[in-house]
């Protein structure tokens, strides 16, 4: 149902790893785009996704990192038999540039690793769905949105359809983000666009980078479910008060958790109370900086059980 798609660096890896067991409970599907050449961190995260149950796609032909525009690491990894499993599926990225006949020939070749496709700027969606011919719903095609129109959309139609949307905009500067804003109503609304499932970046985005610039502010993403809004789903950006430098990020994250710990103790907060929540607390109680890249791992973590929360409500 929920696709969330993840880019392989340490702490998206270890988010897909730890929730590994949560997201075999409620059927969430995440994929997974590695980025570094190293895939020791890739090979735990999907041995955690396996032993759970659970299922995960893992992109063989990814477009950004260091891996971008080869096949080879992760096509032997799923050779090794390591990924050679029903649970662990093969995404072929379909990017611009690529043909219909890269396309289906990377199919054929992970046949045997339930491939699926991942539409992101391709331009032959009459030929490839010629060469899959007749649609059936082990097929399984996901949808980039704003990279793939309906009529195109409309090719796969009998297949099993997921449209992704990136709900997180993204500014240049933590500073430039609006304390509250709209994230995304496709949870609520997948169906409704003809869809078997829906996905989206969770609070990190699709524009990737290599790594951060530094920290003039800091600021903590939180999304909640918003009842009085027909359940559409919000983000807080809670950020620090300075702003002119970038020393001292652990007084930022300071500043940024005080005013979050603040709006969670309001006594109208919708913010769901979920085991990434109360390690934020603790952070607080602590006055404890754990780096940033494990701020964004909290954030990823409440993202999911908060959709898990609202998935389990609607069933």
């Amino acid at each position: 149902m929920y696709h969330p798609y993840f880019r392989g660096k340490q702490y998206e890896l270890i988010t897909v790893r730890e929730m590994a067991p949560l997201l075999a409970k409620v059927d969430f599907c995440p994929i997974i785009e590695p980025v570094r050449s190293d895939l020791g961190g890739l090979r735990k995260a999907l041995d955690a996704v396996a032993k759970a149950n659970g299922h995960a796609t893992v992109i063989v032909n990814p477009q950004c990192g260091d891996l971008s525009d080869s096949d080879a690491a992760v096509s032997d990894l799923l050779k090794e038999g390591l990924l050679g499993r029903p649970s662990i599926s093969a995404g072929i990225l379909l990017a611009p540039g690529v043909t219909a006949d890269d396309a289906f020939s990377r199919y054929g070749a992970h046949a045997q690793h339930s491939p699926e496709f991942i539409h992101a700027g391709f331009t032959e969606a009459k030929a490839l769905a010629e060469k899959l011919g007749r649609p059936t719903a082990s097929q399984r095609h996901v949808f980039i949105d704003g990279l793939c129109g309906k009529l195109y959309q409309k090719r796969f139609q009998g297949t099993y359809r997921v449209l992704l949307r990136d709900g997180f905009k993204k500014q240049n500067r933590n500073a430039d983000y609006p304390p509250v804003e709209h994230f995304s109503d496709l949870h609520a609304t997948f169906k409704d666009e003809g869809m078997d499932g829906f996905g989206d970046f969770l609070i990190v985005g699709d524009e990737y980078n290599e790594s951060g610039g530094p920290a003039y502010s800091v600021a903590i993403h939180l999304t909640f479910i918003d009842k009085d809004q027909d359940d559409s789903m919000q983000v807080y950006h809670f950020r620090s008060d300075g702003q002119d430098t970038p020393t001292d990020p652990a007084g930022k994250f300071s500043e940024a958790l005080s005013s979050m710990v603040h709006t969670l103790n309001l006594p109208n907060s919708k913010v769901l109370e979920t085991d990434a929540v109360k390690e934020f607390r603790e952070l607080h109680d602590r006055g404890h900086f754990p780096g940033l890249g494990y701020i964004k791992k909290l954030s990823m973590d409440h993202h999911i059980q908060t959709l898990a929360s609202y998935i389990k409500t609607v069933e």
